[in-house]
């Protein structure tokens, strides 16, 4: 048995167990009694899941809800302990889409990442919002680090992506190819992602958690954007950057 299908068994255990605690509220005896005793046959039938099955011999017609609560605890406790992962979330979706649309015309620049966890979480996120391809920079971890697989959750095998040591060769490279760049960083009156006319194909370069993009390479760029922030930090996760960017990037491209 999988763990989806055990989780699918519990969840369904709680649901009967909440269907015959209505009755028992409404005071509706009848259906309290007949509710009871199919939930009882029904855990017991339980085999695979002894734990679940053992619940049976607590299901009686004329119990009260307090002695049903006893029931339903255990039941909500283990379903807690079963979460589903997401790994299968991932990859029932993917079962259930299909083929992804086309990607954007959006390459992801990362320079010198120190977290394997923020890469990964950019592969994620990149595959969630249709980025076409990730660069990686500097000593910025790749897919082959089990910490950004990890985080990426299968992404990193749906997202194209090639590693270029110094990030000044893979922005030459963009703009020898017709492809601007565009970086993410904290500079003084530049425009917020959702007011920059984003231009296709692009490249959003991102920089080191704590120092950012090289001043060099940020004045190389075809533009500037950064997210207004209201707090005393002035400063988001890199991760969470990306996001903001890739989302107003993506209503861009849609809107073309």
């Amino acid at each position: 048995m999988t763990g989806r299908e055990e989780q699918a068994l519990w969840q369904e255990a709680v649901q009967k167990a909440r269907s015959l605690d209505a009755a028992l509220q409404a005071e509706d005896a009848p259906a309290a009694a007949r509710l009871a005793r199919s939930f009882s046959a029904w855990l017991a039938g339980q085999t695979a899941l002894p734990r679940l099955a053992g619940l049976a011999r607590l299901v009686t017609p004329g119990m009260t809800r307090r002695q049903l609560w006893c029931v339903l605890v255990p039941i909500e406790r283990r379903i807690a302990k079963l979460k589903v992962t997401d790994v299968e979330i991932l990859e029932g979706d993917a079962e259930r889409v299909g083929e992804s649309p086309p990607p954007m015309a959006l390459t992801v620049v990362l320079d010198s990442l120190r977290s394997a966890f923020n890469v990964g979480g950019i592969f994620r996120t990149a595959e969630c919002f249709g980025a076409g391809k990730i660069i990686l920079c500097g000593y910025t971890a790749t897919p082959e680090d089990p910490r950004v697989a990890r985080a990426a959750l299968g992404t990193e095998r749906r997202v194209p992506w090639e590693y270029t040591e110094d990030i000044r060769e893979a922005v030459s490279t963009l703009q020898t190819a017709g492809t601007p760049c565009v970086a993410l960083e904290t500079v003084p009156d530049a425009p917020s992602p959702d007011g920059f006319d984003w231009p296709f194909p692009c490249a959003l370069l991102l920089g080191n958690e704590r120092f950012g993009l090289p001043a060099d390479v940020v004045s190389r760029c075809a533009g500037v954007v950064r997210i207004p922030l209201a707090g005393v930090k002035n400063s988001l996760n890199v991760g969470s950057a990306f996001a903001i960017a890739a989302n107003a990037i993506r209503r861009c491209w849609e809107r073309r």
